[in-house]
């Protein structure tokens, strides 16, 4: 029997390959709404990140996330995300 395969995903911080279920997501819904999405179910586009406060702050710093969700982000809105993680 074929072993199953692990989906692996890119941390926007360290830039490092994890399997999907070590990361936590943030998603932009087809309503423009930005979250975390910790079940990993959650409709619309995607973009993974270490549940670590520095891969945090790396992606912040250099606004990994605003291009990977093709998007904006408000301070408040990363303010809500670290306090979350």
């Amino acid at each position: 029997m074929a072993e199953k395969k692990i989906p692996m995903r890119k941390c926007l911080g360290c830039n490092e390959m994890k399997p999907k279920k070590e990361l936590i997501r943030a998603v932009k819904s087809p309503d423009g709404e930005i979250s975390l999405d910790l079940t990993g179910k959650k409709s619309g586009r995607g973009a993974y990140i270490c549940p670590d406060k520095k891969c945090f702050d790396k992606a912040r710093k250099g606004k990994r996330l605003e291009k990977a969700l093709e998007t904006s982000i408000p301070e408040a809105v990363y303010e809500e995300m670290a306090n979350q993680l």
